[in-house]
C-alpha cells in the first residue's frame, strides 16, 4: 500500500497542519458551538514563519496520526453538543480570546495521546501575579507550554503590508508586529524563568517546551493593494474591510452582519434568519456612522436551502483609524 497523505507530510508540516483534509469540516457541521470548535481545531495558523516557535497543539495526539477519529468525535458532538455547551458555561467573559482558549482546553481534556497538565497556569511572585501559561500538557514528543491566540487584523490602506506593524485590529487597540514582540519577548520565555519553576513543580512539570499557536483571519483593504504581512502563511484565512463611503449604495447579495460572539466559525445561516437586501440597508442606514468596525458576511445558499458565508468584510467608519500615519 502507498503512503496515506498524513504519512507524506513532514514532520513540519505535521506540526503545523496536521489536519489539512478536514478543512471543510466545520462548515458542514450544524450547531455553532461545535462549529467553533472544529474551527479552532482545523484552521490554519496565520503564519507560517513567526519570531518564536509554533506548533498545532494536537500535533502528538493519536488525532494527528488517524484524522478520522477527530471527524467521528466533532461529528458525535454535533449530535450531542451537551458536554460542550456544559464546559463553555462556566465562561463568565464575553472575550473572543477566552472563549477560544475555552474550546481548546475542552479538546485538549480529550484528545487522545494528551496529558493536559494545566490551563491559565497563574505565575507568581510572591503575592504579585506575574502572568499565566495558556496550557501546558504532555504528550509523546515531550512536555509543552502553549501560548494560544485568536487575532483579527486589518491591513493597511496605503503601503505594501509587509511590515506586521501596519496591521491593525479592527478596535485600533492592537497591532501583528506589537503582539509578536510580546509573544516572542514575553509570554513564551515565562515559563523558562525562576518564578515559573515552583508553578509547573505544582502539576509534576520540570522542563518544558515553549511554543505558540496563533490563528485568526487578515482582512485586506478594499479598495486596495496590500500584501501580506511577513511570515504569513499562504493558506491563512483572510477577508476585506471597507469604509462607509466605499459600501455600494445597493447590492443585490445577501449580507447581514454577524455578531461578536460569531466571528471564529464561517456562518451557517437557516433559510428564515436570512435577510434580504432591503434588510439590510434599513441597518445600514441606522447605523452610527461612527459605530465600531462592523463584521459583515456575504451569504450564498445550498442545495438545501440553508444559507452559508462565501466572504466575510469588516465595514469601518469612514475616518478609521483615526491614527497618525494611516
Amino acid at each position: 500500500m502507498g503512503e496515506t497523505t498524513g504519512q507524506r507530510q513532514t514532520g513540519y508540516a505535521r506540526s503545523m497542519m496536521p489536519f489539512a483534509e478536514l478543512h471543510a469540516l466545520p462548515r458542514q457541521l450544524r450547531r455553532l458551538a461545535v462549529r467553533d470548535l472544529a474551527w479552532a481545531l482545523l484552521s490554519p495558523p496565520l503564519l507560517s514563519a513567526p519570531p518564536c516557535p509554533q506548533r498545532h497543539p494536537l500535533a502528538g495526539s493519536a488525532w494527528a496520526a488517524d484524522p478520522q477519529r477527530l471527524k467521528d468525535w466533532l461529528l458525535a458532538l454535533d449530535c450531542d453538543e451537551q458536554p460542550l455547551l456544559d464546559w463553555l458555561a462556566t465562561l463568565t467573559s464575553r472575550r473572543l480570546g477566552l472563549y477560544y482558549e475555552r474550546l481548546w482546553q475542552f479538546a485538549l481534556g480529550q484528545a487522545p495521546g494528551i496529558e493536559l497538565l494545566a490551563a491559565n497556569l497563574a505565575i507568581r511572585d510572591h503575592s504579585r501575579t506575574l502572568g499565566e501559561l495558556d496550557i501546558v500538557l504532555r504528550d509523546d514528543d515531550g512536555t509543552h507550554h502553549l501560548e494560544l491566540a485568536i487575532k483579527l487584523y486589518l491591513g493597511p490602506a496605503d503601503g505594501d503590508g509587509r511590515d506586521p506593524a501596519s496591521w491593525l485590529g479592527p478596535g485600533c487597540h492592537d497591532r501583528l508586529g506589537t503582539k509578536l514582540a510580546h509573544l516572542a519577548g514575553h509570554q513564551l520565555p515565562m515559563s523558562g524563568q525562576a518564578h515559573s519553576r515552583q508553578a509547573l513543580a505544582g502539576v509534576g512539570v520540570q522542563q518544558v517546551q515553549a511554543h505558540l499557536w496563533l490563528a485568526g483571519y487578515l482582512f485586506y483593504p478594499w479598495p486596495g493593494q496590500a500584501e501580506s504581512p511577513a511570515g504569513a502563511n499562504s493558506q491563512h484565512l483572510r477577508g476585506r474591510w471597507i469604509r462607509r463611503r466605499d459600501w455600494p449604495m445597493y447590492t443585490a447579495e445577501r449580507w447581514q452582519p454577524l455578531p461578536r460572539q460569531a466571528w471564529l466559525a464561517p456562518a451557517r445561516v437557516e433559510a428564515d434568519e436570512c435577510w434580504v437586501p432591503l434588510q439590510f440597508a434599513v441597518w445600514l442606514a441606522a447605523l452610527d456612522p461612527q459605530a465600531p468596525a462592523q463584521m459583515l458576511v456575504r451569504l450564498e445558499p445550498d442545495a438545501d436551502g440553508v444559507w452559508h458565508e462565501a466572504e466575510r468584510v469588516f465595514l469601518v467608519s469612514d475616518s478609521w483609524p483615526q491614527l497618525p500615519g494611516f
